[in-house]
């Protein structure tokens, strides 16, 4: 029987720990210093909207495409799980076409193609006629997407890990080879997953210094939103961003929010949060039903760091200290869209592992 030590419990970890724990001849466990529950700054799945609306160029789409059918399945047939089924709608301001073509760096650069790689994945994906458009939006498109309420579908997962025999264990690492020498959990690792996120910058063993931190901050509020919003640019700034989406089973509204990257900044600026709401409300006024932006019943303001890396999601393994481990880290914005693709490719990995140790 394998014993696999999953180093992080986001939405990456979990997932990883999920797949590799149906497979029964697995021993699994979750080792991390965040839990599902907890609220700071570098966990970042807790802040996340979270939702599906790929990211991704189509060479690379191969984890979002894998993930859509999953993450549909839940909505539909798994209300425990905290997902339901929303419209999505994408908006291209006239201000920002020349940038949407010419910017190869921008977190949501995928996004807002004109014609994208997703339209024959997602349900119901429709262009919007001109008479459907807001004023100063070039074009746009709408279809049928997920919102998630990370409060209940981390736990869910950490239920379904549980159902299936993983250990979880709470604990910070300052190296990746501790986790050999944990005897709570029983038994010694044959392999390790990273799904650390932005600690891989400061993980002994890994100490990837590609990875760096992508400020988000945001706010919460009880107003619902007439569908799961996103417009492409905002005039504050070019590390703001203007979108909304709400969270299944009362898991309140998200509004968006910036894109800061190599910010560590942990506390929400008070104008920053203004801004935010003064852009949700513009772009729907059904918030607050006409009123203002001053009407908005807010539940929290939030900041959490997305897990940038320079060169994209690490999925490969390497042998650390004697040790095979499978990382999983890297995902930036797209965790949660990306999850069982990845992780699938994790189990692959971590399997292709078994059959090289017995020949």
């Amino acid at each position: 029987m394998p014993n696999i030590v999953v180093i992080g419990a986001g939405v990456s970890g979990l997932t990883s720990a999920y797949l590799l724990s149906k497979d029964q001849c697995n021993h699994v466990a979750v080792v991390a210093k965040h839990m599902p529950g907890d609220y700071d700054i570098e966990y970042a799945s807790p802040w996340a909207g979270a939702n599906f609306m790929p990211m991704s160029a189509a060479p690379g789409s191969r984890w979002e495409r894998r993930t859509w059918p999953q993450l549909k399945r839940l909505a539909t047939d798994v209300p425990e799980a905290g997902i339901h089924l929303q419209k999505c709608q994408l908006y291209r301001r006239h201000k920002d076409l020349e940038r949407l073509q010419s910017d190869g760096t921008s977190l949501f650069k995928n996004v807002f193609a004109e014609h994208p790689w997703y339209r024959d994945l997602v349900d119901d994906y429709r262009d919007l006629q001109e008479d459907e458009l807001p004023q100063g939006i070039a074009s746009g498109c709408e279809f049928g997407s997920v919102c998630i309420n990370p409060a209940l579908y981390l736990s869910w997962l950490v239920g379904q890990c549980r159902a299936n025999g993983v250990i979880f264990h709470r604990k910070s690492l300052t190296h990746i080879s501790e986790v050999r020498s944990l005897e709570v959990l029983g038994f010694k690792p044959d392999v390790i997953v990273n799904a650390t996120g932005l600690s891989a910058a400061k993980l002994g063993g890994v100490r990837d210094q590609t990875v760096y931190p992508i400020r988000g901050q945001t706010v919460v509020v009880r107003n619902v939103a007439p569908n799961m919003l996103f417009i492409s640019g905002t005039d504050d700034g070019e590390n703001d961003a203007c979108y909304m989406m709400t969270r299944a089973a009362g898991g309140g509204t998200i509004l968006g929010g910036t894109t800061q990257s190599g910010n560590w900044e942990s506390q929400p600026d008070p104008n920053t949060a203004s801004l935010i709401m003064k852009r949700a409300v513009s772009l729907a006024p059904e918030l607050t039903g006409g009123k203002g932006f001053e009407h908005l019943d807010v539940i929290r303001h939030g900041v959490g760091l997305r897990p940038g890396r320079e060169d994209g999601v690490r999925i490969e393994k390497e042998k650390v200290d004697g040790i095979w481990v499978v990382h999983n880290y890297g995902h930036a914005g797209w965790g949660y869209q990306g999850s069982y693709g990845c992780a699938e490719e994790v189990v692959a990995l971590v399997n292709g592992i078994g059959i090289q140790a017995k020949l």
